[in-house]
């Protein structure tokens, strides 16, 4: 059984291939073996208010935590024991708290929400230095374990500022050591939210702000630079001042070229105004490098987590006209085109049992393929037949199957993670892309459209002539408002598969591409006249527009390798997401529902949901070595995870049904704002957060947020 689980079979490995000692202990720090037993270990108590953020010393042996009484409290973390309570001296909540670097874990950094940062000396139990500098709420510190006078900071005035302990910056008015102003390139509403460095490039800083975007820095190519704030008498207030310190030159602040590089899921861009609408802000509220440092991960407020590639430059999907057209040029005869997967009849009728009908090509007859069945995308009637002969293992086929069954129960969160299983194990079959496609537009969680679209971009990859990919691709190109792209995909279509151009899904289809274009037509002939009547326009602030040096970023911004989904993050703009385990090999964030998620990389798939706060989840630290996890959140305390006794016992902070706490969830971040707010206010609105009619068993509480 140990063999099977993995764990001794690592073991055994390392024991005797001596070159992967090092490389299997680290797989060894955390496993599924563990995370099946990760349960409370200890509560530490001693804070007053919110626990809003956490951080180990380099060696685990100390953890630090900052609330809102403004206090910070160094724990030993092994002894459950309070070594030394620090009171800070902010009075605003503490936001960001770090260890400095090499410096005997004698010094702490803090950030709060009274726009300072304190430096405190633990030896001698004193403040050491006080920075004043910025003019907004001072959300994140960043340190690099290589580099130990330095360390930078992100703030809500849209700044990042670098400090240096050898020559401390001292005016408050005047700063010099703005590294980044990003209202000199987003418009002087730019908030910075969350900032992190590489831990094996500290040349590598990653930002993120109050936008979608997430941004990439080579700080050897950056220089600080001084920014004049207004006096005080100037102004009434610090968020007066950082909307007026971009009124001076934009260019003063201008990034060399090359110096960085932009992430983004590919539809937030077009759905962007969308969530605007429903008054939902997109915000980084934590960004993360992989332990290799090869990764980033960032929670995005009011969305998903996603996943990036440092190395890779993946482009954003839409329409590749190249996926369609096969090798020797578009197929004139839809009966050659065989497709795994589901295909249009011609005249949307259903055909029972296979004829012997052959074309004047040599191919089967569309009409005479297989039996039908109803289409997974709404389309009245389909066929299924296969093109290749490459057979999935076992295990993939299996997966394959028990996904084909929960998707006809309609129960696709069920469906996506055993196809999630199955492409792992057989990542270049067409067919499970294109039926995981349309478990994801059955779906439709935030995101869930672009994720399908993706998946019909790797089917036809891998198959050109997979129709239905191809039909599904100008669907989610239509419903993600991408209306010329899925107009030029379903004329594609419709030459490359003549047979069905006229059935009843198709020309439905391509009504309401047109009818989007139309309307679309009619919009933009709107806005230019509203632009040709309103005089004022050239003489609006230069603060208010986006640069043309940012414009060029985001067209060139590089899309996700992965995404998680499941929790909820729409209360709190601290809720962080990291990597569990030396080699990253899980993910774990906090949510809104007062629980924390644990997510298998690999798969992107749910494994564990622990009940980790009475309201909201915020912090979630993995211990550097260890398999340990400190978390906190709204209540005053923190909690120690770790792997629990085989003895039986039922965990009674695990969240049995992991599929309706995910469901909860995605209904929670697209509620009323109004049923939002009463929630967490403690009332229970009915009916916007249950799973099923008749569900009984359901695990969401009313949230009692007590705001940072």
């Amino acid at each position: 059984m140990a063999l099977q689980k993995g764990t001794l079979k690592q073991t055994l490995h390392r024991e005797t291939d001596g070159l992967n000692r090092i490389s299997s202990s680290r797989s060894l720090h955390v496993t599924t073996d563990f995370i099946n037993r990760l349960g409370l270990e200890k509560e530490l108590e001693g804070h007053q208010g919110c626990v809003n953020c956490l951080e180990w010393n380099e060696t685990g042996t100390l953890l630090a935590s900052g609330s809102d009484d403004v206090q910070v409290i160094v724990w030993d973390p092994f002894r459950y024991k309070n070594l030394s309570t620090v009171r800070s001296g902010h009075q605003g909540n503490i936001f960001s708290v770090k260890f400095l670097p090499n410096c005997s874990d004698s010094f702490l950094v803090t950030g709060a929400a009274d726009c300072k940062i304190r430096v405190h000396d633990l030896n001698l139990g004193e403040t050491a230095h006080v920075f004043g500098c910025h003019a907004g709420r001072v959300k994140r510190i960043a340190v690099a374990p290589n580099v130990p006078f330095l360390f930078w900071s992100a703030a809500e005035d849209g700044t990042i500022m670098q400090f240096d302990l050898r020559c401390p910056e001292q005016s408050q008015s005047h700063p010099k050591n703005v590294l980044i102003n990003l209202n000199a390139h987003m418009g002087g509403s730019a908030e910075a939210k969350c900032i992190a460095v590489n831990p094996l490039r500290s040349e590598q800083m990653v930002v993120g702000a109050n936008d979608p975007f997430i941004r990439l820095y080579d700080r050897r190519m950056l220089s600080c630079k001084s920014m004049k704030f207004p006096n005080s008498s100037e102004s009434r207030s610090p968020w007066e001042k950082s909307n007026l310190m971009a009124g001076g030159n934009p260019e003063d602040f201008a990034l060399p070229e090359g110096c960085a590089s932009y992430f983004i899921a590919g539809h937030l861009p077009q759905k962007q105004q969308d969530y605007k609408k429903r008054y939902r802000t997109l915000a980084s509220t934590y960004v993360n490098f992989s332990p290799d440092g090869s990764e980033i991960l960032a929670n995005l407020g009011g969305e998903q987590i996603y996943l990036f590639d440092v190395n890779k430059s993946r482009k954003p999907k839409k329409f590749d006209l190249s996926l369609v057209m096969a090798a020797n040029g578009i197929v004139k005869e839809a009966a050659c085109a065989h497709s795994n997967g589901y295909s249009l009849h011609k005249n949307g009728t259903t055909t029972n049992g296979v004829t012997n009908g052959v074309t004047k090509h040599g191919c089967l007859s569309a009409v005479a393929a297989m039996a039908t069945t109803r289409d997974a995308d709404g389309e009245k009637s389909i066929k299924r037949y296969r093109s290749d002969n490459k057979q999935l293992s076992m295990v993939a086929e299996a997966l394959k199957k028990r996904a084909n069954a929960y998707f006809e129960k309609e129960q696709y969160p069920q469906a996506i993670m055993l196809y999630n299983q199955a492409v792992v194990r057989a990542p270049h079959s067409s067919a499970l892309y294109g039926n995981r496609a349309a478990a994801f537009m059955k779906r439709r969680w935030d995101g869930d459209l672009y994720a399908a679209l993706r998946d019909c971009h790797s089917a036809l990859q891998l198959d050109s002539n997979h129709l239905k990919a191809h039909f599904r691709l100008a669907r989610c190109l239509h419903e993600l408002s991408w209306s010329q792209e899925a107009y030029d995909c379903l004329q594609q279509f419709k030459l490359k598969f003549p047979d069905y151009a006229k059935s009843s899904a198709c020309e439905a289809l391509d009504r309401d591409i047109k009818a989007a274009i139309f309307s679309r037509t009619e919009q933009d002939d709107t806005m230019d006249k509203e632009a040709k009547n309103d005089p004022e326009a050239s003489l609006r602030p230069i603060n208010m527009s986006v640069s043309n040096q940012e414009k060029m970023w985001r067209s060139q911004a590089r899309d996700y390798e992965a995404r998680f989904c499941g929790h909820c993050n729409t209360t709190t703009d601290i809720k962080e997401a990291n990597f569990f385990g030396s080699n990253g090999q899980y993910i774990v964030a906090g949510s809104d529902d007062g629980s924390f998620f644990i997510w298998e990389k690999s798969t992107t798939n749910i494994v564990r949901v622990l009940r980790g706060d009475d309201s909201i989840v915020n912090c979630l630290q993995p211990h550097p070595s260890y398999c340990l996890l400190a978390t906190s959140g709204i209540d005053p305390v923190v909690r120690l995870w770790s792997p629990m006794a085989e003895d039986g016992s039922k965990n009674e902070r695990e969240i049995d049904n992991s599929d309706d706490a995910a469901i909860a969830n995605q209904k929670r971040m697209n509620a009323d704002p109004l049923e939002v707010m009463l929630m967490n206010m403690g009332y229970r609105v009915t009916g916007v957060f249950d799973v099923d009619e008749d569900d009984d068993n359901r695990t969401d509480q009313p949230v009692n947020c007590r705001p940072s």
